[in-house]
């Protein structure tokens, strides 16, 4: 079992997008998208503490993590983390399916 589990939930095809994302990150929330294997991918939203508080340990980077999108679970590692140039917050998470 993965130490690191992230509830997540998934987003429409209509909160996607440069506003959409602005908007999210004004609520503290955070866009991230799960692809890889031979499922679609799947934007999702995740909460910014809850990232935050994953990212203060370095295993994160490393370890396999479990994201809970509704009743379904996904097996990912972090692929890419892009950052707020100045505040050194996360702005938008690329998952991979492990």
């Amino acid at each position: 079992m993965a130490n690191f589990v992230l509830n997540a939930q998934a987003r429409a095809e209509n909160e996607q997008g440069k506003g959409a994302s602005r908007r999210l990150r004004h609520a503290a929330l955070i866009p991230a998208i799960i692809y890889g294997g031979s499922a679609e991918p799947v934007t999702i939203t995740l909460e910014l503490r809850e990232i935050v508080k994953a990212l203060e340990n370095n295993a994160f980077f490393e370890e396999v993590i479990e994201i809970k999108i509704g009743d379904k679970t996904e097996s990912v590692k972090i692929q890419a983390l892009q950052r707020h140039p100045a505040k050194n917050t996360p702005m938008h998470a690329d998952f991979v399916r492990a």
